[in-house]
């Protein structure tokens, strides 16, 4: 932890210290383009754009992470960050995953901008040698501003003439090798990710602000939800009316299959079911041309089913479809899962996404969960949830190395962040100490300290431990996810005044509190309490209250806070113990405790402390 946290502060300092290009404010030109945009901006959207902006013309380089469910605008923003840099004459990158979604940005851009002197292309295994030269030639010498690509953008034959920004779009989509040759291209380049699932290393790197943070969580007006449902293979009739409803409306169907060899066989299949639907197959695998062809074939209405693996899945815009049917969804990441799901109800229509799997009792414990993530979060705006859950469910991994997979898991996402928090704060204070931490600053790329550590409290945290019945019973919320994101909202209340308002609200949604939700809201208090007293564990079982003491700062020792519970233990003999614990070879280990008896509740513990504060 204490390795990860080094490299963070590493990182950190890197980025304040590192100058970047100052963008000039926005320009008639821009103004122009923004008016020019079809649709009314959502408040989200709006917010984004600025942030952006406000990144752009500051001396630091931006790196900013939006997160925006699939179909919410992400790209307009983009747009319009590509297009500031190219009216202050600098380049663009923007680099996909895919080539089919390279040509759609293409066509985006270039429709967007049609009307200003703006250079864009786009670089993809679809164009000849002989094009690709002519590009690249172009590119050096800065004749071209915004270049749209796949991984190709990031080879060493690619040479910048003024590389001011980087767009990376579905960032989850590339792989730690991508992302460090990146690092070489983004030392002061402002860069711009856009992502509807942000994979657990990126987000865990927003939530620690190691990144700023935008989420577009508005939906566009005239949205519904998607219905999502699961399914078995062996459902057929409710697959054979999916697709005949939205026939029915005029609509076209995907069915996505990741395995290109089941293609032909579940054409057949469906052809039995739907004799009439008119079906086309598309795969990766096929030539560049030939992909391209059927899929604008199905754009234009000559086919009603496009049966594909998942290279849809990445930025394919179809309004008309509005119905998908995922084969195989238990192999399936939560993240492809969301990202497919949004291909789907991108107009002012009904959506429908039905995801084919085994029956429940034959898949992982993990299939399971992610499955019920996908259809328990179905309505617009979900994906930063979701994101979340596979945070929990897969662990973070080291955020700055090439591991993948964390440990997060095994410690619970709370635990891990709480660990963290305090490493990063120890090694700030240790680096402070020593001088090393420039003129004392303690900021870090915008994150105050603050942030992390309660300034005037002696402990970052307080663990409490008890027998005592304390949190909410099932009957009182029974659906465990709704528990379990309450638990989590209780864990980021900061003052007494929020606390209120989140029991009025429980009050609200599930009734009068019982006994052991009232209790668990005394925990709360009772840690805040300990906190500012320098208290960083309690035990509370057996009606024995043991507070033990921080050990992170020396000098708490002579502080007013440890001098009023020596007072109260040297006036209270029979009822209190002060002790320092030893080692096994009855050395003093320098962590001392407090022993009281006859604490019977957490009440009685928060009274207990309330008193001996004064």
């Amino acid at each position: 932890m204490k390795d990860i946290a080094r490299d963070l502060i590493r990182l950190y300092a890197a980025r304040k210290q590192q100058p970047g290009h100052a963008y000039a404010p926005d320009g008639y030109m821009q103004h122009e383009l923004e008016a020019g945009f079809l649709y009314e901006d959502t408040p989200d959207q709006a917010k984004a754009t600025l942030d952006v902006k406000h990144d752009m013309e500051s001396v630091r380089p931006m790196d900013r992470l939006i997160c925006g469910d699939v179909g919410f605008g992400k790209t307009e923003v983009a747009m319009r960050a590509a297009f500031k840099a190219a009216t202050d004459g600098k380049q663009t990158a923007v680099l996909v995953p895919t080539t089919v979604l390279a040509l759609q940005h293409y066509q985006s851009f270039r429709e967007r901008m049609k009307d200003f002197p703006i250079t864009i292309e786009y670089l993809s295994r679809g164009k000849t040698p002989k094009e690709q030269k002519d590009i690249l030639e172009r590119l050096r010498e800065g004749k071209i501003d915004i270049l749209i690509g796949t991984h190709k953008l990031v080879s060493k034959t690619v040479k910048w003439h003024d590389l001011g920004l980087l767009i990376i779009d579905e960032e989850q989509k590339f792989g730690v090798a991508v992302k460090d040759k990146l690092k070489s291209l983004r030392t002061n380049v402002d860069v711009l990710t856009l992502t509807a699932t942000p994979i657990p290393r990126t987000l865990q790197f927003s939530l620690l602000g190691a990144r700023d943070l935008s989420i577009i969580n508005t939906p566009p007006p005239n949205r519904y939800p998607i219905q999502t449902e699961v399914i078995t293979p062996d459902d057929e009739d409710i697959i054979r009316e999916a697709i005949e409803l939205e026939m029915e409306r005029n609509g076209q169907i995907f069915i996505v299959c990741n395995r290109i060899e089941m293609l032909e066989r579940l054409e057949h299949r469906i052809h039995r079911l739907c004799p009439q639907a008119r079906i086309v197959i598309a795969h990766g695998q096929m030539a560049t041309d030939e992909m391209e062809k059927r899929l604008e074939d199905f754009i234009n209405y000559d086919y009603d089913i496009l049966l594909a693996t998942t290279i849809i899945e990445s930025g394919v815009d179809i309004p008309n479809v509005n119905t998908i049917i995922i084969y195989s969804a238990q192999h399936y990441g939560l993240s492809d899962l969301h990202q497919l799901r949004g291909r789907v109800g991108r107009s002012n229509r009904k959506a429908y996404c039905y995801l084919v799997a085994p029956e429940r009792e034959l898949l992982t414990a993990d299939a399971r969960r992610r499955l019920d993530a996908i259809s328990t979060f179905a309505e617009l705006g979900s994906g930063f949830n979701l994101a979340m859950q596979d945070l929990d469910i897969r662990g973070a991994g080291n955020m700055l190395g090439a591991e993948q997979s964390g440990f997060i898991a095994d410690l619970g996402y709370e635990t891990y962040q709480r660990i963290l928090n305090e490493a990063v704060t120890e090694l700030k204070e240790e680096l402070m100490a020593n001088g090393e931490w420039a003129n004392g600053d303690r900021s870090a790329s915008g994150v105050e300290i603050g942030e992390w550590t309660k300034g005037e409290w002696w402990a970052e945290d307080c663990q409490l431990e008890s027998d005592l019945q304390l949190g909410f019973p099932t009957d009182y919320v029974e659906n465990i996810s709704e528990r379990i994101s309450l638990y989590r909202e209780l864990d980021q209340m900061r003052n007494e005044d929020q606390l209120l308002e989140y029991k009025k609200r429980l009050i609200d949604r599930f009734g009068p509190l019982p006994e052991s939700a009232e209790e668990l809201l005394d925990v709360v208090r009772l840690r805040w309490l300990c906190c500012e007293m320098g208290v960083e564990k309690v035990f509370l079982k057996g009606e024995r209250l043991v507070l033990y003491f921080t050990t992170k700062k020396p000098k708490y020792w002579q502080s007013d806070a440890f001098r009023r519970f020596i007072e109260y233990a040297t006036t209270r003999p029979e009822r209190c113990l002060l002790k320092e614990d030893v080692d096994k070879k009855g050395q003093p280990t320098g962590r001392r405790y407090m022993s009281i008896q006859q604490v019977r509740t957490v009440a009685g513990a928060l009274n207990l402390l309330r008193k001996l504060k004064g």
